[in-house]
């Protein structure tokens, strides 16, 4: 679960403003929910309701982000495909601006006195690149469409238990980067590649917040909804959501 910013719950009837006040680093999860900026003193429900987002399924992730607690009614076939929209967004967030973002600043930080390893850095970035949309191409082309067909009343030998036996954590190679770079990287432009750390050291986290979005929300409304769909499937067995200190 992720660690807690705030015990505070935000309802539908608090500000977006004070939501971003709360923990700036919402904001890329307002821009996954393609929520425009400018919203002035709008409440968080009057925002959804001109985006066309349901409201409760804002709540339910931002307040799991910010609490690491989950407040949830029962899961419905509304909730589920809200949620699936979210991770999709997030996958495109990731793929098409993130990386891109950090592998452009990357290539502005390098020292030209390491032209002997900078070359092995940048690929090892691009294989992690590489593994994550291998990871993400998965639910894509398998989980997502599994649910949608789920929901619509079809049934299918796949279940959500197949997804969480084989469900991968993709931010160590990650980590292995950001720690090489710190460790061993010497640069006479000492800015530029803390700029770099910084972005590598806030993706690495957002990309934990993503898996467990789909771990302890996606997972467990999933296999419930199975139940009440009478969808075939292996025993499963709940991952023990720790409950922050």
């Amino acid at each position: 679960m992720p660690a807690a910013v705030t015990n505070r719950h935000f309802t539908g009837a608090d500000s977006l403003v004070d939501l971003v006040k709360e923990d700036f680093n919402i904001l890329p999860i307002l821009s996954r929910f393609s929520i425009p900026l400018g919203f002035g003193n709008k409440t968080i429900a009057e925002v959804c309701g001109e985006s066309g987002i349901d409201v409760d399924i804002f709540l339910l992730i931002v307040n799991f982000i910010l609490t690491g607690q989950i407040v949830s009614e029962t899961p419905s076939d509304t909730a589920a495909n809200g949620i699936v929209d979210f991770l999709h967004n997030s996958h495109d967030y990731f793929l098409t601006y993130k990386f891109p973002h950090i592998r452009a600043n990357l290539l502005k930080a390098l020292d030209c006195h390491h032209s002997d390893i900078n070359p092995a850095i940048v690929r090892f970035f691009d294989s992690y690149i590489d593994q994550v949309r291998i990871h993400f191409a998965y639910e894509e082309n398998t989980l997502f469409p599994y649910i949608r067909s789920m929901l619509a009343g079809e049934r299918t030998d796949y279940n959500i238990d197949i997804f969480r036996r084989h469900h991968d954590e993709v931010g160590e190679k990650l980590s292995d980067l950001k720690n090489i770079i710190l460790r061993y990287y010497t640069t006479s432009m000492p800015n530029l590649m803390y700029d770099v750390l910084v972005d590598i050291f806030n993706c690495e986290e957002d990309l934990d917040t993503h898996s467990e979005i789909e771990n302890f929300i996606l997972v467990p409304m999933i296999a419930e909804l199975e139940l009440n769909n009478h969808q075939p499937r292996t025993a499963h067995r709940h991952r023990d959501r720790k409950q922050p200190e």
